[in-house]
């Protein structure tokens, strides 16, 4: 079968596209972006990339068209596949179909922390010999791919919120009918797509419906919007967690040393074993307990999940070092949300002292973008001791830094790289946050840095 993807050089839609190769398909896409590392690593699998969107890249007469979900109606390619009449679905529902049927599933939900979350997932069952299949909306550092079929029944997936395609609104996740579920947690975002809160608990009611009764929900014990959404209905067993220190869950933590990384896990208040890692943050403590819980569903013991996660790696952009230059620690994060920033950023604190951070961050998120968390952003950064935040002209929502002093807000990409330039100074911190590109800003520092 000849299968062509627009929007290829998406994580998702580029993993989805290994998958398919690997199933024996012809694959060919397209995308208005084409560059590394996505397009490498779909030229390393034979995989043909078009770039830009045209009727032409069409000529060879896919017999199914996938489309991500960025695309919209206007584009000239959808047109040219409507227009034609050519057979054509979402990523969503052609990994439904094609992958995930008689899989058991395992789905990581949440507005924060599923890649992180699915990663060590994932890496549980591998280190277990399970072989699983994934599709992780990033790099797992300890697989170095973003996705596999895999070579047994599991298949960890990332379950995303966002809406499938131009002509399927609903959420990603509903199509993937996991059998064991962790949600993570669920907060307001997206507010491109969804009117309010309750819109999003709407998605994640239907989730829970399509969670069979022979298998597991793990949620945590102190989500108020969860349970809200949970009380709509539920059909399945439900596993709680909490990471808070607090024995009133299935699972949970305690002698926490969590700015060392080191803390206990307990299941039904008999102690599993302690993990001592890398990581920083109660935000992957609770990380932690979803996967070792999920993974217990299929029958991995704590003790050897506990056992895989003091060698797990992270995810490429999860508090990624990228150098360390003149005892200037640099790193990149992909967080974007007030939570999500004040998490890494307590997560930071707790492993660097008194040491000085410097936050650097750009507000890209189409949520971000429209001003919807403009009330808790600057208070999202209070541990750092310098912030700066990117706000090109057409962002048009005002910040009032009258309050916080330690703070900068610069229009200019290149006056902002020469005033963290500027500032730094040994044993500092710099940590870079969004969800994009950030305009290279990560390496002109470094390239400065070191001249």
């Amino acid at each position: 079968m000849r299968v062509h993807i627009l929007g290829i050089c998406g994580t998702f839609m580029g993993g989805l596209a290994v998958m398919a190769k690997q199933l024996g398909h012809t694959v060919t896409g397209s995308d208005a972006g084409v560059y590394p590392p996505m397009s490498t690593q779909l030229e390393a699998e034979g995989i043909e990339l078009m770039k830009g969107y045209s009727a032409d890249n069409l000529a060879s007469k896919p017999d199914i068209v996938v489309i991500g979900n960025a695309l919209s109606r206007g584009n000239e390619e959808v047109e040219a596949v409507l227009n034609l009449g050519l057979a054509y679905t979402s990523g969503a529902q052609w990994l439904a179909e094609h992958v995930l049927q008689n899989r058991w599933v395992l789905a990581v939900a949440g507005t924060h922390g599923k890649t992180t979350s699915s990663s060590m997932l994932a890496w549980i069952l591998e280190y277990a010999g399970l072989k699983p299949g994934f599709l992780i909306g990033g790099v797992p550092l300890n697989f170095g791919i973003s996705a596999r079929l895999g070579e047994s029944d599991y298949f960890v997936i990332e379950a995303d919120e966002y809406d499938t395609a131009f002509f399927d609104k609903r959420s990603k996740f509903v199509h993937y009918r996991p059998k064991t579920c962790v949600l993570n947690n669920l907060e307001f975002d997206h507010a491109d797509i969804f009117d309010d809160l309750d819109a999003i608990k709407r998605q994640f009611h239907h989730l829970i419906r399509t969670v069979p009764n022979n298998g597991l929900l793990i949620s945590p014990a102190d989500d108020e919007n969860l349970d809200d959404v949970l009380t709509q209905g539920c059909w399945s067993p439900i596993e709680k967690i909490n990471s808070g220190g607090s024995q009133d869950a299935q699972w949970s933590v305690d002698n926490e040393e969590v700015g060392e990384g080191r803390f206990d896990v307990f299941h039904k208040n008999t102690l599993m074993g302690r993990i001592d890692w890398s990581l920083s943050g109660r935000h992957n403590v609770s990380n932690a307990l979803g996967a070792i819980a999920a993974a217990h569903h299929i029958g991995v013991e704590p003790a050897q999940a506990i056992e895989a996660l003091t060698t797990f790696k992270n995810v490429k952009r999860r508090m990624e070092i990228r150098a360390v230059i003149n005892d200037i620690t640099l790193y990149d994060d992909f967080a974007h949300h007030p939570t999500a920033i004040a998490s890494t950023m307590a997560g930071l604190r707790g492993k660097v002292g008194q040491q000085r951070i410097i936050a650097v961050l750009e507000p890209r998120s189409n949520t971000m973008k429209m001003g919807v968390h403009k009330e808790t952003l600057l208070p999202s950064l209070s541990e750092a001791d310098r912030a700066f935040i990117y706000m090109p002209k057409d962002v048009d929502w005002p910040i009032n830094l009258d309050e916080y002093p330690t703070i900068n807000v610069f229009t200019s990409m290149d006056k902002l790289i020469e005033e963290v330039v500027h500032e730094t100074q040994p044993n500092d911190h710099v940590l870079f946050m969004s969800n994009g590109g950030f305009g290279g800003i990560h390496q002109k520092v470094e390239d400065l840095l070191k001249g």
